[in-house]
Order: C-alpha cells, then sequence, then structure tokens
C-alpha cells in the first residue's frame, strides 16, 4: 500500500483555545467541507470529542453515496487532534491537526497520510481532490475567523 502525505497551514488571528473550541465540535466540519461532497455528520449531536470516540459520517463522491467513520486517536486540548478513518473511502486516512500560538494568533497545522486503492491511477484524482477540499476549508475558516 502507498501512503501519500498532504499538509498545509493557515493562521488565524483568533486565540488558539477558540480556534480549538471550533474544531473541537464535529458539527463544524460539515459547515467548512465543500457543497459537491455533500457531507454530513450523521451522528447525533452533542458529540462529546475524546479519545476513542466514533463519527459517523455521510457524503458523495462523483454521484457514489459513501459512509465514512471516524475515531478520534489522540486528543490533547488546545495543542492538537489526530482523527483516523476506521471505515470509507479510503485504505488508509489519517489527520493529525496540531495548533500553535503565534504571532497573537494560532497557526493551524494539518498533516494527513493516506493510500487509496489502485494508487497507481487514482491518486492523481485523489490528491487533486484533496487539494480542493483543503483550498475550500481555509476559505471557510478565513470567512469563519475574519482572516482579511
Amino acid at each position: 500500500m502507498k501512503v501519500r502525505s498532504f499538509e498545509c497551514e493557515q493562521w488565524l488571528p483568533r486565540p488558539r483555545e477558540e480556534v480549538f473550541a471550533f474544531f473541537a465540535d464535529a458539527a463544524n466540519l460539515d459547515a467548512i467541507t465543500p457543497e459537491w461532497l455533500r457531507f454530513r455528520t450523521v451522528t447525533p449531536a452533542p458529540i462529546v470529542m475524546g479519545e476513542n470516540v466514533l463519527i459517523e459520517h455521510r457524503l458523495r463522491l462523483y454521484g457514489i453515496p459513501l459512509r465514512w467513520q471516524s475515531r478520534i486517536d489522540a486528543w490533547e486540548p488546545p495543542a492538537r487532534f489526530v482523527d483516523e478513518q476506521t471505515s470509507g473511502p479510503y485504505r488508509l486516512w489519517i489527520h493529525e491537526h496540531i495548533f500553535e500560538t503565534q504571532n497573537g494568533g494560532t497557526l493551524v497545522r494539518d498533516h494527513v497520510r493516506y493510500a487509496v486503492p489502485f494508487d497507481f491511477v487514482a491518486h492523481w484524482f485523489v490528491r487533486r481532490d484533496v487539494e480542493r477540499i483543503f483550498a475550500h476549508r481555509r476559505e471557510m475558516l478565513r470567512q469563519r475567523f475574519g482572516v482579511a
């Protein structure tokens, strides 16, 4: 299995505790995910986040309905957390979220390790989609946290 990596970061002009709290609310994931995925969290709210919490999602990818279950593998407020896909479209998806106080705001860093079936063909499509998803998320976070 070929494991790929994706990294990005974004500075937000808000305190780390506030930014972390936004990410700690699983319902906010729906708001920062592109509409073309039709991504919805189906685990009933409120979801009390912590290690080993399972969260169910539904989405559509290229018109195909999919289920996605993730588990919180690490929970270290307000510094970091890690979610891992336990079932869904990827062979592997591990997403580490890191929050660092920087320049009077918060640097949000994402490190994703992922693998897909038929990597030799599918990776090019998947990589493009991952980049589009995080670009959209970046814009939604800019709007939410008032980045000029």
